[in-house]
């Protein structure tokens, strides 16, 4: 491949694939195609080649403009998503329009031009799993993990129009012979999140003087991996998956909420009880746990950040380095989880 197509890249995970790609590969061309919503940020792209990287601003269920952007690529990784379950909760319609209508434009154009397809998801459409009996106060044993044969049990309508457009997918495989792959990947973290996001929120509000909030106990458990690492496992199954076939992308990162804000608040030099808890989310899910051995037996890929503690403090170092990107936007996000006392 000479061009590829990063839907979502100016986004938090999107752009960090665009940053890998054009650090690991020089070879290749990219145009992002993003509608800059309030998740997208054209400084996520700052200080790429403009020679090599092309920011296209438009809305992946626009038809007219996919068809002419695929037609003239090799391959078309797909990022953009409305991807928060609060705001899922509040108003579901723009998730079914993204996250559905807008990949079937991108599939209908990649099977049109016979394109190599690359589709991104989450591991919430999986619903939840019980809590592991070995974290602290469970008692004993690892628990289960999600796999690719996992029944799909979305909890939310993030979660359930992300299930959709999987399966759009999969049925464009078997019916047209699109050539894709799928990849569902665990909690990403690390630079250019949104600080709506659970782990930036709680590192912006402790730098601007704001005291952390928690969703009831904190008990739910989430299996983190650092954004760099997500990058890496969706290059190798564009590059070596088998068309047709789902990819499970994690790195063994499981932690309760609870553990993740008082790392953080350890981290950041305060008390780790210097926190308050809120109402729990409507539907939060319990534990989210990824199996990724058929990525790494079958690829032969790895994740370099294997160490959560490590990621974290990178990851807070970031935002303490990088306030002039978040700043502006704090006052407004924090009011927004105000008008629901969170």
């Amino acid at each position: 491949m000479k061009k590829i197509i990063v839907t979502g890249g100016a986004g938090f995970i999107g752009s960090n694939f665009v940053h890998y790609v054009v650090n690991n590969h020089p070879e290749l061309h990219v145009t992002v195609l993003d509608k800059l919503t309030y998740a997208g940020n054209k400084a996520n792209l700052a200080g790429l080649p403009a020679d090599r990287v092309e920011l296209v601003v438009g809305d992946i269920a626009d038809m007219e403009l996919v068809d002419r952007l695929v037609k003239e690529t090799d391959g078309v990784v797909h990022y953009a998503a409305e991807s928060h379950n609060d705001n899922s909760l509040n108003n579901p319609f723009p998730f079914v329009q993204t996250n559905i209508i807008g990949t079937y434009a991108l599939i209908e154009a990649c099977r049109k031009y016979d394109v190599r397809y690359h589709h991104v998801s989450t591991d919430e459409v999986y619903g939840d799993l019980p809590l592991r009996a070995d974290l602290p106060g469970y008692g004993e044993g690892p628990g289960e993990k999600f796999t690719a044969d996992t029944p799909y049990n979305p909890s939310s309508p993030y979660s359930a129009t992300k299930a959709s457009s999987d399966l759009l997918v999969r049925a464009w495989v078997r019916s047209f012979g699109l050539k894709a792959t799928l990849s569902n990947c665990s909690n990403n973290y690390g630079p250019y999140q949104h600080i709506e996001k659970f782990i930036p929120r709680q590192i912006t509000n402790i730098l601007s003087d704001i005291r952390p909030k928690l969703y009831g106990e904190g008990k739910n458990v989430r299996d983190w991996i650092h954004t760099n690492d997500h990058s890496s496992a969706v290059w190798t199954i564009l590059t070596k998956g088998r068309i047709g076939e789902t990819y499970l992308i994690g790195a063994d990162g499981e932690e309760t909420n609870k553990d993740v804000l008082e790392l953080i608040l350890e981290l950041m030099g305060h008390s780790k009880d210097a926190y308050d808890h809120v109402t729990d989310r409507v539907g939060h899910d319990l534990r989210y746990a990824i199996d990724s051995t058929k990525l790494r037996e079958e690829l032969g890929w790895t994740p370099d950040f294997t160490n959560f503690e490590e990621g974290l403090a990178d990851t807070i170092q970031w935002y303490t380095d990088h306030q002039d990107w978040w700043l502006a936007e704090k006052s407004a996000v924090e009011a927004k989880y105000a008008e629901n006392n969170q």
